[in-house]
């Protein structure tokens, strides 16, 4: 079975449903990151083994020996080995430092890497949005933001998801990383951004990257588009299609975290809004609350 080596320093993150781990260390003089992947067995959900689901296991393994985003502008990975057994797959990557990059900075990298070409490779992940959907579905929907102050607004766009769901789907389709939060975005050459963790590179609709990056990016919505569209080709979309991807991205996927993460702790005793300073629940709720505009643009359309 594998193991990881003593000595090796455990990372934060690594919570995906195939990944054993995390780990920092050296090999020679060279700084590296390795991770574990587990390969699904047969109790496991049938999505990991679906290579155009955002959860399938190996696609961090697939998009290191490929090279597809070697070189994409933009975005681009660092270089990574890939040791595959019949348990799993092990990455080495080359440990990247932090630049300290803004978020106006990313947003104009995810702009440009929105228009390069990754090619017709069968494991990238496509409708992301619709199958985070379709889990929350799975689990009832959104009843604790029921409980809520924003009880209404939240009913209002559950029974609105499918036609938003149509209306993104409707827009050009670009690549997209999946998962651009800063700390995945961490390196700079250049003009490009070097980033991590490309688990659900695939593609989606023009301006999601930039609505995954508004929940975390210090910046608010407005500079952040104008950054994305400056470094988005001319041909690609309209600032209005960029603006709507990003919108319906970034409010349905802050509604899906804030109903995660109040969930898991409204079954304890006493009242629900006593534990929205609980250190779990509270960044979900921020988020929530700077994302006010963007709901009330949904809400009037």
């Amino acid at each position: 079975m594998w193991q990881p080596e003593p000595g090796w320093h455990p990372l934060p993150g690594g919570t995906g449903p195939s990944t054993v781990g995390v780990w920092r260390t050296v090999l020679g003089d060279q700084a590296v990151v390795v991770k574990r992947l587990a390969a699904p067995r047969g109790h496991d959900p049938a999505e990991l083994s679906d290579p155009h689901h955002f959860a399938f296991w190996r696609r961090p393994a697939d998009v290191a020996t490929s090279g597809a985003v070697d070189t994409t502008p933009g975005l681009r990975a660092p270089l990574t080995a890939v040791d595959e057994d019949d348990d799993g797959i092990t990455l080495t990557q080359q440990w990247v430092e932090d630049a300290a990059n803004s978020g106006l900075f990313a947003a104009h990298a995810l702009g440009r890497f929105a228009g390069s070409d990754l090619g017709a490779r069968p494991w990238l992940a496509r409708d992301q949005l619709r199958d985070r959907i379709r889990r929350v579905e799975r689990r009832g929907g959104w009843p604790t933001l029921a409980r809520t102050t924003v009880a209404d607004v939240a009913d209002h766009l559950w029974g609105r998801r499918g036609a938003w769901l149509d209306a993104v789907d409707a827009l050009p389709q670009v690549p997209q990383h999946g998962d651009p939060a800063p700390g995945n975005l961490p390196g700079r050459d250049g003009d490009d951004v070097v980033a991590v963790d490309w688990a659900t590179l695939g593609h989606g609709p023009v301006g999601a990257d930039l609505g995954y990056l508004a929940l975390s990016a210090r910046e608010e919505f407005e500079p952040l588009l104008e950054s994305y569209l400056m470094g988005l080709p001319d041909s690609v979309a309209n600032p209005d299609q960029v603006a709507l991807g990003a919108r319906v991205t970034a409010v349905y996927t802050v509604l899906n975290r804030a109903e995660w993460a109040l969930a898991r702790v409204a079954g304890g005793e006493g009242a629900l809004a006593g534990k929205y300073r609980h250190p779990a629940v509270a960044p979900h709720l921020r988020a929530l609350q700077r994302q006010f505009p963007q709901i009330e643009a949904l809400m009037a359309g």
